[in-house]
């Protein structure tokens, strides 16, 4: 697949929890356009990693196993998650685990990595139009995208969102513990040396602090002119 350049693109960045996946496949729904979820990749990666065995600090390697991913996004109906399937296997569930996160927060700060996800990314950029969600994909991917947004929320907001997802999973979690690793997490995010999370400086900043997916999709619909 190669990348159309004349196709608009919205870049959609923020931390974890800020509501971007909700948000940017309802978009990408209500538009009718492609969608990349480029956290995704990095989990993807990770998972493919932690599965051959791959040492989390041979950065060549783990280049390599991004290079060479075999992905495949499916939508879902509006309000699930996508569904992605690794060389075939549905591993939806496994990427949203917060080892899964974790490990992925750890590759995406190796430039080797970042690399060889570049192009990939990119290459989602196709007609009609391309909704983006990351946390670099105004800053780094998709420099000249038509519109950009960052959407954020309160530390403590995210992890009570993620809270109720993980036992609406099934998932038994302490809402302290997931509020410290929320935090962790941020810190190394928006300190890293390379694409560090921080909204573009034409990007425009919607706050979800205590806001329903209907109001932030309109602000979001709104802000990118598709209202």
């Amino acid at each position: 697949m190669k990348q159309n350049k004349a196709a608009p693109v919205i870049a959609v960045d923020g931390p974890s929890g800020a509501g971007k996946g909700t948000i940017t496949q309802m978009l990408a729904q209500r538009l009718g356009w492609h969608l990349l979820d480029s956290g995704a990749l990095y989990r993807l990666t990770a998972l493919a990693a932690e599965r051959q065995g791959v040492d989390f600090t041979d950065a060549r390697a783990l280049a390599a196993v991004a290079a060479a991913l075999d992905v495949q996004f499916e939508p879902t109906p509006a309000g699930e998650p996508v569904r992605v399937l690794l060389a075939g296997d549905d591993v939806s569930r496994e990427l949203r685990t917060e080892r899964c996160g974790e490990n992925a927060s750890q590759v995406a700060v190796l430039p080797e990595v970042r690399e060889a996800l570049l192009q990939r990314q990119r290459d989602f950029q196709q007609m009609p139009g391309l909704v983006a969600d990351g946390r670099d994909m105004g800053t780094v991917v998709f420099t000249e995208a038509s519109c950009k947004i960052f959407l954020t929320a309160s530390a403590e907001e995210r992890a009570q969102r993620r809270y109720r997802q993980l036992l609406d999973s099934g998932v038994d979690v302490n809402i302290d513990a997931l509020l410290e690793e929320i935090r962790a997490r941020d810190e190394r995010d928006m300190n890293r040396s390379t694409a560090p999370l921080k909204p573009a400086i034409d990007a425009q900043l919607i706050d979800t602090t205590g806001l329903s997916i209907d109001e932030v999709l309109e602000k979001v619909m709104a802000a990118s002119g598709q209202a």
